[in-house]
């Protein structure tokens, strides 16, 4: 005898959604642009966002700053 009953029926399953295990430093990001491609050659660039304005600088050291 079939021991299914339609009652306890919830559903049809959902695929198992994969996890991705890796540690967040190491996943890999939406979008990548380089520096180079930001910069073109300049060693501040401005960026707007939500109505403020936002310097994004190259420092000496090679490193990046950002102030708003």
């Amino acid at each position: 005898m079939n021991s299914f009953n339609p009652r306890q029926f919830d559903g049809p399953r959902r695929p198992i959604r994969e996890v991705d295990m890796r540690p967040t430093y190491m996943r890999p990001v939406a979008r990548t642009l380089t520096s180079d491609s930001l910069f073109r050659g300049d060693h501040e660039i401005g960026i707007e966002h939500r109505g403020s304005l936002y310097r994004l600088k190259i420092t000496r050291q090679g490193k990046l700053i950002l102030n708003k």
